[in-house]
């Protein structure tokens, strides 16, 4: 098997073992295919090497399918890690809290959107009275607005086009966040910066496990955390985009 070894001299503590743990936990799901672990140590990962493919019509129908499969696995809770890890996840290089909520939106809120927030406003890219905007929309998630009566699904929880491999075989997952979470971030975070035939992997997925009444109206609930992570970090542009997702949520609510 050929391989892929990934490295961070100045990784932190348990970086490479929460993905690895993150990326067995997806692929005992039986669903979507998952980037195999060869070996993990404290400064490098070393995966099976994805030979890329031209993303089709095909594949994407059979990822988006898979993917109803990964998510019904479940989790034991919302914001629950993959099991036996109990640390932090990391989004990309940021750590962020993985502790099990009975609530979704209580999860969602102090967990995956508050924590990004000081982080964008000390960096300049989010203004005070745009964290405000946020906090407002936080608190209407965590006092209930969006829980329904799904049960937590087994989340990618990084799941960007960037992590979206076509092989030739098929679609493999890479570079998880993995938790248990809400279905509808793992599509919102896949439609944020764009996929390949993103409308077929939907149409499939829905066909798996239909989504419900008005999720595409949530979308910008479930991006909150993607622009938040990306406020801390990449520029201004993602502050705005934060605060006009949030609004969204407040109208919504």
């Amino acid at each position: 098997m050929e391989q892929h070894v990934k490295t961070r001299p100045d990784a932190p503590a348990g970086f490479f073992a929460a993905e690895a743990a993150g990326l067995r936990w997806l692929a005992e799901a039986g669903g979507a295919r998952i980037a195999e672990v060869i070996e993990v140590a404290d400064r490098r990962i070393v995966l099976e090497r994805i030979a890329e493919a031209r993303p089709s019509a095909e594949a994407a129908d059979a990822f988006g399918a898979a993917l109803a499969a990964t998510h019904d696995a479940g989790a034991e809770a919302f914001g629950s890690p993959p099991p036996g890890w109990t640390g932090d996840i990391f989004i990309g290089s940021r750590p962020q809290p993985a502790r099990p909520k009975p609530t979704w939106g209580v999860f969602y809120a102090a967990q995956r959107v508050e924590p990004f927030v000081p982080i964008a406003l000390a960096a300049g890219n989010l203004s005070a009275s745009g964290a405000e905007v946020v906090d407002r929309a936080c608190a209407l998630i965590a006092a209930g607005a969006f829980d329904d009566d799904e049960p937590p699904a087994r989340l990618h929880g990084d799941l960007w086009a960037g992590n979206v491999l076509w092989g030739e075989e098929g679609v493999v997952l890479i570079d998880p966040a993995a938790q248990g979470g809400h279905r509808e971030t793992d599509l919102a975070m896949l439609a944020l910066f764009g996929c390949p035939f993103l409308e077929r992997i939907v149409d499939a997925y829905d066909r798996v496990r239909p989504l419900r009444d008005g999720w595409s109206e949530r979308v910008p609930v479930h991006q909150l955390h993607p622009l938040a992570v990306h406020a801390a970090g990449h520029g201004p542009s993602y502050g705005r985009a934060l605060v006009d997702a949030a609004e969204q949520t407040l109208a919504l609510g």
